[in-house]
C-alpha cells in the first residue's frame, strides 16, 4: 500500500442518519444564534434587517460550507449545485467561501475505507492488487478515487462511495432545502417540491455505480469514432454499486490549460462544444454535470479524457427537436417561432404574464449572439454573461415570475453554462455557427 500527497485531511463521514441529522441540527443552531446576534447589533444601530441580509454573511457561509464540506454525501452535493449556479450572485466574498465546496472533499480514514471494501470485494480484497494507493488521488461529494495495480497488471482508478450516502439522500436534501427556506431566498408560495424530487432522483441515481459503469460503457462505444475523445475502459469484475472500476487516465485538468497557446485552447473547447450538441442532438443523452475535474487533457497525444457519467440523462423523445425549432427560429430572428418554441419545451406557459414572456426571450435572443455573429466567437472579450447574469437577476427578483421548467432542460441548461464557463475561463476564440449549423 502507498500513499498520496494532497492538501485534504482524513475525516471520518457521518454516516448515521442521527449523526447527519444533529449536525444539520447544530449548524441551523448556530446559524440561528449568529442571525439573532447580527439582528440585535442592527436593531440597536436603528437598522431593520432583513432575514436574507442575515443569513448571506461570510461567517454563516463559511459555516455551511465547512459542515457541509465535513458531511459530504447529498449535502455537500447540493451544496456545490448551488454554489455553482449561484456563484456569480454572491458577493465576491461569499462566493469564494463557498466556491471551497467544489474543491477537494476530504477523504475517509483508511479504517472505514477497508471496510467498505472489504463489503464490497471481500475480506481478503488486497489479494488481488498488486499496489493500492490508500491516500485516494481525488475526492468528491460522494465517493473518492484510488489509483491502483492489480496482480494481473492493470492500472485501475477505483471509485469508492462514501458509507451512508444513499440511507442519507432524502433527507440531506430536505435539511439542504430547510436551510435555503430559512433564509429567505425562496419565496413563501413557490411550490419546490417537484424540484426536491428530481434532486433526490438524480442523486440516487449518481449514487448507483454499477449504473454510471453502464453509461461509461455507453459513451465509450458513442464516441468510438471520435479520436479526439478517450473514455475509460469499464472494469466490471470490480465494479459494484459501491465501487467503480476503471482504466486510469493520465492528463492535466482541462481547467489548467489557461497558460496554453491560443490555438489548443481553442481547439479544446471547440471539441467540448462540438460534444455538447451531438450530446442534444444525436446521442439524445447527456453527461450533465459540468464540473471541470470531469475534462482532463493528454498533451502529448492533444485528446481529451472524459470522466464521471454518473449524472448521465436521457432526454424525452420530443426534446432534442423542440430545441432544433428553438435554436433554428433564433438564427431566423423569427420571434413568434421563438415564442412558440419557448412554450412547448416549457421555459414559461400560456399564462406566464406578456412582459415576462417577453424578458424570457429577449434573454433567449441575447443567448444567440455569439451563433449569430460570423467567424470565431471571442469567449473573452464580451460582455454577454454579465448581460445574462443581470437579467436573470432581474427576472429571479421579480416574485410575480416563479416558474420552475421541466428537470430535464435545467440538468441541460446547466451542463451549458458550466463549458460556457470553462471557454470564458479558457479565453477560447470557437466558431459556434459552423459547429451547430449541421444540426440545425
Amino acid at each position: 500500500m502507498t500513499a498520496h500527497k494532497s492538501q485534504s485531511r482524513a475525516l471520518p463521514v457521518p454516516s448515521g442518519r442521527l449523526t447527519r441529522l444533529a449536525r444539520f441540527g447544530g449548524l441551523a443552531s448556530n446559524i440561528a444564534g449568529s442571525m439573532a446576534l447580527n439582528a440585535a447589533q442592527q436593531v440597536a444601530r436603528g437598522k431593520r434587517p432583513q432575514a436574507k441580509d442575515l443569513l448571506l454573511t461570510p461567517a454563516n457561509a463559511r459555516r455551511v460550507a465547512d459542515q457541509l464540506a465535513h458531511m459530504r454525501g447529498a449535502a455537500m452535493k447540493v451544496g456545490q449545485l448551488i454554489s455553482m449556479d449561484a456563484g456569480d450572485m454572491l458577493p465576491p466574498k461569499l462566493a469564494e467561501i463557498m466556491a471551497r465546496l467544489r474543491a477537494d472533499a476530504h477523504y475517509m480514514p483508511f479504517g472505514q475505507l477497508k471496510r467498505v471494501l472489504s463489503k464490497n470485494w471481500g475480506e481478503s480484497w488486497s489479494s488481488r492488487f498488486a499496489d493500492f494507493q490508500v491516500r485516494p488521488i481525488a475526492a468528491a461529494s460522494i465517493g473518492q478515487v484510488h489509483r491502483a495495480a492489480t496482480v494481473d497488471g492493470r492500472d485501475l482508478a477505483i471509485k469508492v462511495q462514501y458509507p451512508g450516502v444513499r440511507r442519507s439522500i432524502d433527507s440531506d436534501v430536505d435539511n439542504v432545502a430547510a436551510l435555503m427556506r430559512m433564509s429567505g431566498a425562496l419565496p413563501k408560495g413557490l411550490d419546490i417540491g417537484p424540484m426536491l424530487d428530481e434532486a433526490k432522483r438524480q442523486l440516487h441515481e449518481e449514487a448507483d455505480y454499477e449504473r454510471e459503469g453502464r453509461y461509461l460503457a455507453r459513451f465509450a462505444g458513442l464516441l468510438a469514432d471520435a479520436p479526439d475523445f478517450v473514455v475509460p475502459a469499464l472494469h466490471a469484475d470490480l465494479t459494484t454499486r459501491d465501487v467503480l472500476a476503471m482504466d486510469h487516465m493520465e492528463g492535466v485538468g482541462v481547467d489548467t490549460l489557461t497558460g496554453a497557446p491560443q490555438e489548443t485552447r481553442d481547439r479544446v473547447m471547440g471539441l467540448l462544444i462540438g460534444l455538447l450538441f451531438r450530446e442534444l442532438f444525436e446521442f439524445e443523452m447527456m453527461q450533465t454535470d459540468p464540473n471541470f475535474a470531469n475534462y482532463r487533457y493528454r498533451p502529448d497525444s492533444g485528446q481529451v479524457v472524459l470522466l464521471d457519467f454518473g449524472a448521465s440523462r436521457e432526454f424525452r423523445p420530443d426534446m432534442p427537436e423542440q430545441f432544433r425549432h428553438l435554436m433554428k427560429a433564433g438564427l431566423d430572428d423569427d420571434r413568434a417561432a421563438v415564442r412558440k418554441a419557448i412554450l412547448d419545451i416549457g421555459f414559461f406557459a400560456e399564462q406566464t404574464a406578456a412582459h415576462h414572456q417577453r424578458i424570457m426571450i429577449d434573454m433567449f435572443e441575447m443567448s444567440m449572439e455569439p451563433l449569430k455573429r460570423p467567424g470565431a466567437f471571442d469567449f473573452a472579450r464580451n460582455d454577454l454573461a454579465m448581460r445574462m447574469r443581470d437579467a436573470g437577476m432581474a427576472l429571479g427578483a421579480d416574485r410575480g415570475f416563479w416558474h420552475i421548467p421541466p428537470m430535464d432542460t435545467l440538468f441541460m441548461q446547466r451542463k451549458f453554462s458550466g463549458v460556457y464557463m470553462l471557454a470564458t475561463r479558457l479565453k477560447a476564440r470557437v466558431d459556434l455557427r459552423a459547429i451547430i449549423e449541421s444540426y440545425l
